[in-house]
């Protein structure tokens, strides 16, 4: 499961959408989805523009960090820009990884300007039956 964090994040992410997208040396956030399919959560981010090369996934106990740039498109000197809007720069999220989740085996794939994480349930978070011994005296029961 993943894990909320700072509640005031939320309006971090709203004053970021409303001041303009980050720069190098100010992150801005990206947009998700997070879902449970089966044993696996799934994450997705919208990153439209941004190459695979440019996409950095870490993970440092349980916190999970995505970090990607969207680059100008045209680098040649004789180009004039005449409007801009789509936002250029670094943007990042941090997600708290809950610890029943295996941080060791994320898979993570970019298809068509979506990077999306599979995040596999652990395997000792996962429910399992206790058997329960017959016979004469006291049985112990442990999980």
């Amino acid at each position: 499961m993943l894990m909320r964090t700072d509640p005031f994040r939320e309006l971090d992410r709203l004053a970021q959408q409303l001041t303009g997208p980050g720069t190098w040396s100010s992150p801005s956030a990206m947009p998700m989805d997070a879902y449970r399919e089966g044993d696996d959560y799934v994450v997705a981010f919208d990153l439209p523009g941004v190459t695979a090369d440019a996409i950095d996934i870490d993970v440092e106990r349980n916190i999970l960090t995505v970090k990607a740039e969207r680059r100008p498109v045209t680098k040649a000197d004789d180009v004039q820009m005449e409007l801009s809007e789509r936002p250029l720069g670094v943007f990042s999220r941090q997600i708290v990884l809950a610890d029943t989740l295996d941080t060791e085996h994320i898979q993570a794939d970019y298809d068509a300007g979506v990077l999306t994480l599979r995040i596999p349930i652990a395997e000792r978070a996962k429910p399992r039956k206790i058997s329960i011994g017959v016979g004469s005296g006291r049985t112990e029961i442990s999980g």
